[in-house]
């Protein structure tokens, strides 16, 4: 009897029932998904770290097989100050980058000493039928203490019937000391299945962090 077998059958109840214990990354290591998975539940796809990068694309994972991708930024930092993080979408497979996007913004910001804050509508950042890239995480700036984190959600791309719809959150502390909560959402006007995305900073490169593709199992 193996090793894993003897741990797994020392942790099983007389019910049958398998202990947390008996459950561990060497024992299921194997797996690649789970049928019975409920509706819901996060599949991961495919992780980036960025360094020095100029871009991050991904080109592979965006399909059928799910109606709901999302993305997931991790420890966004910049080369340069005071920049966004951008994004743009692909119908060629990564060939171009320039779908037609219109987008709504709001945000709240508060600075660490307290002397402003504020809760708006953003019409600055708002784009109306641009092909040009998007700003998905706000401004930050490229001090040890300042980057981004966020999630940006899209629904159904590879649908050829219906325009592309996302929504985004990200959180980012700003060069100059701002604590930025940002809401975006919008649609990319192609009834063509979009299926590939880039990233990149609005200057420079992204300096450092991992950004992850996740797609939600169908109900």
């Amino acid at each position: 009897m193996g090793t894993i077998t003897r741990g797994l059958s020392n942790n099983i109840t007389t019910g049958g029932v398998i202990l947390p214990a008996g459950i561990t990354n060497a024992s299921v290591s194997a797996v690649t998904s789970f049928a019975n998975a409920p509706a819901g539940t996060l599949t991961l796809l495919s992780t980036q770290t960025a360094s020095a990068s100029a871009t991050i694309s991904f080109t592979t994972g965006l399909n059928s097989t799910y109606d709901e991708y999302i993305f997931k930024f991790i420890n966004i930092h910049p080369s340069n100050d005071n920049v966004y993080l951008a994004f743009q979408a692909s119908t060629n497979g990564g060939s171009s980058y320039n779908v037609t996007v219109t987008t709504s913004v709001f945000r709240a910001y508060h600075q660490e000493s307290d002397a402003s804050t504020a809760l708006e509508y953003y019409a600055l950042e708002d784009e109306a039928q641009v092909t040009t890239f998007v700003p998905i995480i706000e401004l930050t700036g490229n001090e040890n203490d300042n980057g981004g984190a966020g999630t940006l959600t899209f629904f159904n791309p590879s649908s050829t019937t219906y325009v592309k719809h996302f929504i985004s959150s990200s959180n980012t502390n700003y060069n100059d000391d701002y604590q930025i909560n940002w809401y975006k959402a919008g649609y990319f006007n192609t009834t063509s299945a979009i299926n590939a995305i880039q990233f990149k900073m609005s200057a420079g490169n992204i300096d450092d962090g991992i950004i992850k593709l996740y797609g939600v199992k169908k109900s």
